[in-house]
């Protein structure tokens, strides 16, 4: 491979790497703040038995602020967690709307703005696992031109992330129900 390509990959790496380390921090700082409420979100998946509810509800904040953390500090290792997680997550959300239970919470950490289900959360998560595919090959190095450079684009994803999800929520909240109600 050339200089440019491994260049290539290992600055998409880092950004996804970043973008989703963020992603993952903040979800698992938000399921913290509302960890009352959590366990709650979790079984209305209906797909553990009821037994791991709790533990699944007290460890996942957990699990995700430490991928998160480790993505941002460049482990790259922990990009494969951090895909089997995600994928989980779209498995999850994919079969209860099957189901026909898009009315549930998708418990991504907006607790503040209630996010029901929908096929944009299953493809959010299944890109988010997608981009991090560069970062099982490569990361650039800590304060390098290619990190930084990575960090620019990290902190965008993150950004649009979180712009995308704020308004799917609002474009599916109480607001939004009352106003397609009322015409």
């Amino acid at each position: 491979m050339s200089p440019l390509g491994a260049s290539a990959i290992a600055i998409t790496g880092g950004a996804a790497a970043i973008g989703v380390g963020l992603v993952f921090i903040t979800a698992g700082l938000a399921k913290l703040r509302s960890r009352h409420l959590f366990p709650g979100v979790v079984a209305n998946y209906r797909l553990l038995p009821e037994v791991l509810v709790a533990p699944v509800a007290l460890a996942l904040p957990w699990m995700e602020l430490a991928i998160g953390l480790g993505l941002m500090a460049g482990f790259g290792l922990l990009a494969a967690p951090a895909i089997a997680l995600l994928l989980a997550f779209a498995a999850a959300m994919a079969i209860n709307l099957g189901r026909g239970r898009a009315h549930i919470d998708c418990g991504c950490g907006r607790t503040d703005l209630r996010h029901p289900l929908n096929r944009s959360l299953v493809i959010r998560n299944l890109a988010l696992a997608l981009l991090l595919v560069p970062t099982l090959v490569q990361t650039p190095l800590f304060a390098s031109a290619e990190w930084l450079i990575a960090l620019a684009g990290g902190l965008a994803l993150y950004l649009m992330s979180h712009l995308v999800n704020a308004l799917a929520a609002l474009a599916t909240g109480p607001l939004a129900t009352m106003e397609r109600n009322l015409r």
